[in-house]
């Protein structure tokens, strides 16, 4: 069950990370880079596009999906 489950993160991961990256390359991610660039120097703010979170989270689901696999099972 615990392969099962971490195929299936590693596998949403990958997919989530890539629509993440295909964001970043249409004229949506550039736009959406662009008025974060302009309201973070109009007000300071720490604002990330939507396409960087999209790719941080997909990393994350595919590294705790490799984490399941790669966790030992431990004797009680």
């Amino acid at each position: 069950m615990k392969n099962i489950l971490a195929i299936a993160l590693i596998i949403i991961g990958a997919v989530v990370f890539f629509q993440g990256f295909n964001r970043k390359d249409s004229l949506v991610g550039r736009a959406s880079e662009a008025g974060t660039s302009v309201a973070n120097s109009l007000d300071g703010g720490a604002r990330t596009p939507r396409h960087v979170v999209t790719m941080v989270v997909g990393g994350v689901l595919v590294v705790v999906g490799i984490g399941l696999i790669a966790r030992r099972n431990r004797a009680v």
